[in-house]
């Protein structure tokens, strides 16, 4: 399978407004996820951002990913939910979403994909590849882990931390299912859509 974007919303989003941008984004081509990264918002922010979000993401063919939260993500009917290893354990995202997406962050680590992949998960999440703002990254990635992966096992892999259009190309060479652009997509100098639309030229 050719790499597909994933795409992360900034950290604060205000639902309106950010809905505009997002259909923007989606103008510019192929979206396979689209992840809810809200930190230090309380449950019900959470819930007014995907009852706004969520219709228009799902009604892309494009798959509604909630952060952090698998109790939310059944709630309010997510398409999936991407658990940290400081969140919710694979069992508990699995229990809540029975028929939905779970993805794993595994930073660096093969054994930790290794456990993720073995029980179950939809995918695993490597990085951070780069330098990002997003977030303070736990760890860096090596290009070589993905080569690795995509060479040995079947459970998609998605590369994750500061990728840009720029740097994308080694990571989708390497192997990578899917690449998470964040700021790389919001903070593109001609805007969203012309991100993604250059995002999938490189996929093509």
């Amino acid at each position: 399978m050719s790499c597909r974007l994933y795409l992360v919303s900034p950290p604060r989003v205000a639902p309106k407004d950010f809905a505009g941008v997002l259909k923007d984004a989606f103008k510019g081509g192929d979206v396979a996820s689209f992840q809810l990264r809200l930190k230090h918002v309380s449950d019900d922010e959470i819930r007014r951002a995907v009852d706004t979000l969520r219709p228009l993401v799902q009604a892309n063919g494009t798959a509604f990913i909630l952060n952090d939260r698998p109790d939310l993500a059944a709630e309010l009917g997510c398409d999936g939910v991407h658990v940290g290893q400081e969140d919710a354990s694979y069992a508990e995202a699995r229990a809540a979403l029975r028929g939905g997406i779970v993805g794993i962050t595994c930073h660096n680590s093969r054994h930790l994909a290794m456990e993720a992949g073995d029980a179950g998960a939809d995918y695993v999440a490597f990085g951070a590849f780069f330098p990002t703002q997003t977030k303070e990254p736990k760890t860096s990635a090596d290009i070589d882990l993905l080569r690795w992966w995509s060479e040995t096992m079947v459970v998609p892999s998605v590369a994750i931390g500061g990728i840009t259009v720029q740097n994308a190309p080694a990571l989708i060479q390497a192997g990578a299912d899917f690449i998470a652009v964040s700021a790389g997509v919001w903070e593109h100098p001609e805007g969203p859509e012309e991100a993604v639309r250059q995002f999938n030229t490189l996929f093509a």
